[in-house]
């Protein structure tokens, strides 16, 4: 049996986009999310989403799966739960059983709020040691709107018009994304949360974009440059998460007032006694 996490873990990293939209919002368009101050935003939702796609990537099982990328027949979360869990009324037992099963359950949590859960609809609630803050842009990002024309022939050309359709694409045109988060050791013995789960975690998020292409984020436009990778030498942690994140301080180099490259940037790395990261350059 593999060994349970014993020691915390904070992580961050520096995700690089170019012409690409790394998480549009769905209430404006689609545009990539950019808060009241012009700096671009990554949901933890979309994180969690492509650590999810490289964890199957990598063989584990995992509970929440994309529709296009299902590989146990079930067609909802309620029958994939129904169906690996059938039969099992405790509530601890069943959280037991879909920690053990899936590998995003005991890392991101799941709640499990199925009929088929409980005959009296009460849910079960599983809490991952596994958090991930929302990703925020070093510097204001400039997005760029483009009219396209979409020749997909999807209704029959009428009065002499063409049947192609207009449409609009959304990017960010540079930006580098900051992405923080930790790995907490008291709830990842509650689901089960492994020293080899931990060194999965970590190859999802330095090959991130790996098997991520789409019209939105073509293959080279999004790439994970840095990761800092803490392992602290107790369980609770010898400083908190906020003091080591902070320890990575970015600023523009001399000179440079627009951001082109991830050169632009340079970053001090604040010593903290008797901790130091693991930096590992993604692929």
């Amino acid at each position: 049996m593999a060994d349970l996490l014993k020691n915390k873990i904070d992580f961050v990293a520096f995700a690089i986009v170019r012409n690409a939209n790394p998480n549009g919002d769905p209430l404006n368009g689609n545009r990539p999310r950019v808060n009241y101050d012009g700096y671009g935003e990554i949901s933890d939702v979309c994180l969690k989403r492509k650590i999810r796609n490289r964890m199957q990537d990598l063989g584990n099982p995992i509970f929440v799966q994309s529709a296009d990328r299902v590989d146990d027949g079930y067609e909802s979360l309620s029958e994939r739960a129904a169906g690996e869990l059938k039969g099992i009324k405790d509530r601890e037992k069943y959280a037991a059983e879909a920690c053990k099963k899936w590998l995003d359950v005991r890392s991101f949590g799941q709640v499990f709020a199925f009929k088929s859960t409980d005959k009296n609809g009460v849910s079960v609630g599983v809490r991952g040691p596994v958090s991930i803050q929302m990703a925020s842009s070093l510097s204001p990002v400039e997005v760029e709107s483009q009219q396209i024309t979409k020749s997909v022939n999807g209704e029959p050309a009428k009065g002499g018009r063409s049947s192609d359709t207009m449409g609009m694409k959304h990017f960010v045109q540079f930006g580098v994304y900051e992405i923080k988060g930790a790995i907490n050791v008291q709830l990842a013995e509650k689901t089960g949360f492994t020293e080899e789960d931990a060194e999965v975690v970590k190859e999802c998020l330095w090959t991130l974009f790996q098997n991520d292409a789409s019209s939105a984020r073509p293959d080279g436009s999004m790439e994970i440059s840095r990761l800092y990778w803490w392992r602290h030498n107790c369980r609770d942690g010898q400083y908190s998460s906020a003091r080591v994140h902070d320890t990575v301080n970015v600023s523009l180099r001399d000179g440079v007032t627009v951001p082109r490259e991830f050169s632009d940037y340079q970053i001090e790395l604040k010593n903290l006694p008797g901790l130091e990261p693991e930096i590992i350059h993604g692929i």
